[in-house]
């Protein structure tokens, strides 16, 4: 594991890209219960105390009882690898789709495993994570399209959450193929992850499970609590990123296969080709 640290100090020379926020130019109109807000990429219903963000794809066929997995009774089918439950891949008849519901992990789970504490709506993690995807797709980076976003305050101080997406067909968890890449597989996984870093897109949980492959393809998935970082912040999060996902290999794989790989993987950021 110290082998791969200190060649981390010699890789992050560079500034990422800076991006600029969106004007969200919102017309609004009132119907019965239900506000309606046109936004440049999204579509805001509210009622009852739950607000939904709907990508305009997909305007007038995503409903509130998407949120809920009873609502699609066989049709929906839990998601076994990794994370902590709670996310379900779907068919909706017209498209796959993946819904995740937002939990807490660790001790503060035993309090309350799924609310959050709200403080203002553009932090709601669903509503963070539904904008930075879409901004991601955008960006042209390999991410799921966002399908649609909710939230519902369960007290004047909590909510809570979840995000649909769009399912990645034909795709694999990279934890579940470690052993069969070969060392140009670990070059193109690099070189796709220096990508995110040069758009400066610091994901939060860069781990083995929220890799997925498709062939020679890779695409980053769950990025609750991400962030798009300003373009003077601190190279040190890239290394955060990098180490991050060190231990995840680590953890799946063991360290002789982490020994094997790494300097593969670095080779692809770096821009370098194998010797």
């Amino acid at each position: 594991m110290s082998a791969f640290i200190g060649k981390l100090g010699r890789i992050l020379s560079y500034s990422p890209v800076k991006v600029s926020k969106r004007t969200r130019a919102e017309c609004c109109r009132v119907c019965s219960d239900i506000r309606v807000i046109m936004a440049e990429s999204e579509i805001c219903l509210r009622e009852e105390g739950s607000v939904l963000l709907v990508h305009p794809d997909y305007e007038g066929r995503v409903t509130f009882d998407w949120f809920r997995p009873e609502h699609w009774g066989a049709s929906a089918q839990p998601v076994s690898s990794g994370g902590r439950g709670g996310a379900w891949f779907i068919n909706t008849g017209c498209g796959y789709i993946v819904l995740r519901q937002y939990r807490r992990g660790g001790l503060v789970a035993r309090i309350s495993e799924q609310s959050y504490v709200f403080t203002r709506e553009q932090d709601v993690r669903s509503v963070a994570e539904f904008r930075l995807l879409d901004h991601l797709v955008t960006l042209g980076l390999p991410v799921p399209k966002p399908v649609a976003a909710w939230y519902r305050k369960v007290s004047g101080l909590s909510y809570k959450a979840a995000i649909i997406i769009e399912r990645l067909e034909d795709t694999t968890p990279l934890a579940e193929l470690i052993s069969v890449l070969d060392l140009a597989d670990w070059e193109n996984l690099g070189a796709t992850v220096r990508r995110f870093h040069d758009a400066g897109v610091n994901h939060a949980d860069l781990n083995c499970f929220n890799v997925l492959v498709r062939g020679s393809s890779y695409f980053l998935i769950d990025f609750d609590k991400g962030r798009i970082m300003p373009a003077k912040a601190a190279e040190k999060w890239k290394t955060g990123n990098l180490e991050r996902f060190a231990r995840s290999i680590r953890k799946v794989a063991g360290n002789s296969v982490l020994d094997r790989v790494w300097d593969s993987f670095m080779n692809g950021y770096n821009g370098s080709q194998s010797s």
